[in-house]
C-alpha cells in the first residue's frame, strides 16, 4: 500500500508541475491565437504530450537529485575501508624443537595461543644452512645429508601448519637465516664459490648465531637457489606466507670477492672503494638487494598470489647502515605485506624511542606493522612485567606484536607459567583473527632516503 501511495503522490505532483508549466511557459500570444482560431487547436493537442512528457521527466529528476547530493557530501559512508590486522605473533625456533617434533605437544600449543588470543605462528624452516622439512632442493645441492621428521616419523611443518589453521591461526614460515650460513655448514663446504668476503678476504663474521659466513647476495646461483628454497616451501605447503629477516641482508664489510667485485666494475667502471661504507658503494648493493627481493615477491606471487609476503628487520637506521637492508625501500616498492620491526631492549625508554621512529608511523598506515618483543632467550630470561610494559607502549601506538620466542613465553620464565598466561590474557582481552588472504592497501610511494 506504501508503495502504491508514494506513484499517486508522485503523478499527482506531475499533474500540478504540468499545470505550473502550462500558466508560465505558454506565450499569450499562443492563446489570443488559440481563442480566434479555435479550429486550430489541433496544434496545442499536438504539443501537449511534449509538455507533459517535460513535466514528468522534470520530476524524475527533481527525485533523483538528492540521494546524488547526499552520497557527493558523504563518501567515506559509500566507499568501505579493509580493517587492520593487528598482528599478534610469536616466533617457533630451534629452541622449541622439543615441542615441534612432537604432535600432542605442537597440539596443546596451538590451543594455548589461541586460548589466549594469539593470531600467528612464525614457524623456522631454514637455520644455519639447513631446511627444517624435507627438501629435494636441498637434497639435489648436496647440503643436507639428513631430514629433519617428527617423533613419529611425520613431516614437522605440515602437522605444525595444519593444527596452527584448526585453531584460525595463520602460519607464515620463517626463513630464519637468510643469506648467512655457518662456515662449517654443508652448505658453505661444498659451496665456496658462494660466499663472499670482506676486503681483507676473510669470510666470516660475528653474529648472535656465533662465527657465520654469508652467501653473496649478487650471485645468481645464491639468488636462484634461496628462490627454488621459497618456492618449494611455498608450493608444498598450505602456507599463509613467508617471512625474511634482519639476515636477508649483508653486513657493510662484505662483498669484496672476485665475482661482486668485476659486477660493479662492469656496471661502474670502477674498482669498489677501499672504504667499505663509501656512500656509493653502500647504495649500489643495497640496490642489488632491494632488486633480489622484487624478484622473490614476484616468483612467490606468481605462485601464490594471497600469501603474505613477512618481513621483520631491525629498525631503519641500522639496517641501512650495518646490514645494506633498505627495507623502507621493499615497502615503498610494495613488495611487503606486513612488517614487524625487531627491537630486543630492556630498557622500557629505549624501546618507545624506537618504536616511535617516524618510517614506522609511515608504515603502519600502509600495512600491517608489529614490533618484535623479546620474551627471553638462552642467555637469560624476561619479566612478565617489562613484556607487559612494552606490549602496551606498542598497543598504545596502533601496533602489533610478535614475540621472540615461543618456549620463553611461559614454560622457561621466571615467573610459574599460569601467571604469565594470565598476563597475556589481559594484554589480548578479545580474539584478533586475521583473514588468510592479502588485502591490497594503497600506497604512497616516496623514493627511500640515505640515512
Amino acid at each position: 500500500m506504501s508503495r502504491l501511495y508514494h506513484k499517486s503522490y508522485q503523478w499527482c505532483e506531475v499533474a500540478n508541475v504540468f499545470k505550473y508549466m502550462k500558466l508560465r511557459l505558454i506565450p499569450q500570444a499562443w492563446w489570443r491565437m488559440y481563442r480566434l482560431q479555435r479550429h486550430k487547436g489541433r496544434v496545442l493537442k499536438r504539443l501537449s504530450p511534449l509538455f507533459f512528457l517535460v513535466s514528468f521527466v522534470t520530476v524524475l529528476l527533481l527525485n533523483s537529485l538528492t540521494p546524488a547530493i547526499a552520497q557527493e557530501a558523504a563518501p567515506s559512508e559509500s566507499i568501505p575501508q579493509p580493517p587492520r590486522q593487528e598482528i599478534r605473533g610469536v616466533w617457533m625456533t630451534n629452541n622449541d624443537f622439543d615441542t615441534l617434533k612432537n604432535r600432542a605437544k605442537v597440539q596443546d600449543a596451538m590451543n594455548q595461543l589461541r586460548r589466549l588470543n594469539f593470531n600467528t605462528i612464525y614457524p623456522v624452516v631454514w637455520n644455519s644452512g639447513y631446511v627444517m622439512y624435507p627438501s629435494a632442493i636441498a637434497k639435489g645441492a648436496g647440503i643436507q645429508p639428513f631430514v629433519l621428521r617428527g617423533s613419529d616419523g611425520h613431516d614437522i611443518l605440515a602437522d605444525l601448519i595444519a593444527q596452527a589453521h584448526r585453531q584460525n591461526l595463520l602460519a607464515i614460515p620463517w626463513f630464519e637465516f637468510g643469506f648467512m650460513a655457518p662456515p662449517t655448514s654443508e652448505l658453505a663446504l661444498n659451496h665456496p664459490d658462494w660466499l663472499t668476503q670482506k676486503r681483507d678476504r676473510s669470510e666470516t663474521s660475528i653474529s648472535a648465531a656465533g662465527e657465520v659466513a654469508w652467501l653473496n647476495p649478487f650471485h645468481p646461483k645464491v639468488q636462484q637457489f634461496i628462490t627454488d628454497l621459497v618456492l618449494e616451501i611455498v608450493t608444498q605447503y598450505d602456507v599463509d606466507g613467508i617471512q625474511f629477516d634482519d639476515h636477508m641482508s649483508l653486513p657493510y664489510e662484505f662483498g669484496y670477492d672476485k665475482y661482486t667485485v668485476a659486477l660493479y666494475s662492469q656496471e661502474t667502471k670502477n674498482n669498489p672503494p677501499a672504504n667499505a661504507q663509501d656512500a656509493a658503494w653502500m647504495r649500489w648493493r643495497a640496490d642489488k638487494i632491494t632488486a633480489f627481493m622484487v624478484q622473490l615477491n614476484q616468483a612467490v606471487k606468481a605462485r601464490k598470489p594471497n600469501v603474505i609476503f613477512s618481513v621483520s628487520p631491525n629498525y631503519y637506521d641500522f639496517a641501512y647502515k650495518f646490514q645494506l637492508q633498505d627495507w623502507l625501500s621493499w615497502v615503498q616498492q610494495n613488495i611487503v605485506d606486513e612488517l614487524i620491526v625487531q627491537v630486543y631492549r630492556p630498557n622500557l625508554a629505549s624501546f618507545t624511542t624506537t618504536i616511535s621512529r617516524p618510517e614506522i608511523q609511515q608504515v603502519q598506515q600502509i600495512i600491517p606493522t608489529g614490533i618484535g618483543i623479546m620474551a627471553g632467550s638462552q642467555k637469560g630470561s624476561v619479566s612478565m612485567q617489562q613484556i607487559s610494559s612494552q606490549v602496551r607502549a606498542a598497543q598504545e601506538r596502533g601496533l602489533g606484536v610478535a614475540f621472540f620466542y615461543y618456549q620463553s613465553l611461559w614454560n622457561s620464565a621466571p615467573e610459574p607459567a599460569k601467571h604469565r598466561q594470565a598476563t597475556f590474557q589481559t594484554l589480548f582481552l578479545t580474539p584478533a583473527l586475521r583473514a588468510r588472504a592479502r588485502i591490497e592497501l594503497p600506497l604512497n610511494t616516496t623514493s627511500a632516503q640515505e640515512p
